[in-house]
């Protein structure tokens, strides 16, 4: 990855009308709804971006949209990578890259994930406080990352406070539940066993997935402040683990939605 490359993939977006979005999102896995309340869309495929990878996986869409939401201007994947595609960690995590240079000073995700913390129940939410990393590898480890940013980037607290508080306000006033946890991502894209669903349980993780993290450490290297939240589509309970069903995990994240796009929405207006 170069800046050359970088500024190729921006010109590209600006050309299109892309101007100065104050507000990136990423959406997980049948989290694709929120792109619909976006007003005067300008949307841009993946495939049409300059150094752009490609989303293979049949439920994302793979396409940014840009327009105002709450009165603010935003940027947002509809559609995310992830490492089992076959892609790299630099891959991943370019078009936070992208977004950063295109201006924007907050980022929000989105992402599916499964309870291992057995409190929390399929169709809640959780707000992300922190997280482990188990994807085998950083975004940041690339011989020329120094032109980006600190290499040795401090993580000791990678989900900014402040937007924290605001959006547990927010989900108190509207009376969602709002789960608070540490989420695990793990490479995939096979499911866990029941022994290693133990091992996460006894790291200390509330919840798994497949993505999130490496987006959030290229946030805090570029000094972008995140917030995460993760719809729980499945509850991990290794002494009554049942075969995975993804039409089922996609049908909980679609009916979770409205309340994980509520959250987002008001948020967005307060900032």
């Amino acid at each position: 990855m170069t800046s050359k490359q970088l500024n190729e993939s921006v010109e590209y977006l600006i050309e299109k009308g892309f101007d100065k979005p104050e507000i990136g999102v990423v959406l997980g896995t049948g989290l694709g709804k929120l792109a619909e309340d976006i007003e005067s869309p300008i949307e841009a495929f993946y495939n049409h971006i300059p150094y752009f990878p490609l989303a293979t996986v049949e439920f994302h869409a793979g396409k940014l949209i840009y327009g105002i939401l709450e009165d603010k201007k935003v940027v947002v994947m509809q559609g995310r990578f992830h490492l089992y595609e076959g892609y790299d960690l630099v891959d991943v995590t370019y078009p936070i890259r992208v977004m950063q240079r295109l201006g924007i000073k907050k980022l929000f995700i989105s992402n599916a994930a499964g309870a291992i913390n057995l409190n929390y129940k399929k169709g809640e939410i959780m707000l992300l406080e922190d997280h482990i990393n188990l994807q085998g590898g950083s975004p940041l480890a690339f011989k020329n990352v120094g032109e980006f940013g600190n290499r040795f980037t401090d993580m000791s607290e990678p989900y900014d406070p402040e937007m924290r508080q605001k959006l547990i306000k927010i989900a108190e006033q509207e009376k969602i539940t709002l789960r608070q946890g540490v989420y695990v991502s793990v490479l995939g894209p096979q499911l866990e066993t029941k022994a290693e669903y133990r091992m996460l349980k006894m790291m200390g993780a509330d919840a798994v997935g497949m993505s999130t993290v490496p987006e959030v450490i290229v946030a805090n290297h570029l000094k972008l402040p995140v917030v995460a939240v993760s719809v729980l589509t499945d509850e991990c309970d290794p002494e009554k683990l049942q075969p995975v069903n993804i039409a089922e995990i996609i049908e909980i994240a679609a009916n979770t939605e409205p309340k994980m796009i509520k959250l987002f929405r008001e948020l967005i207006k307060e900032i």
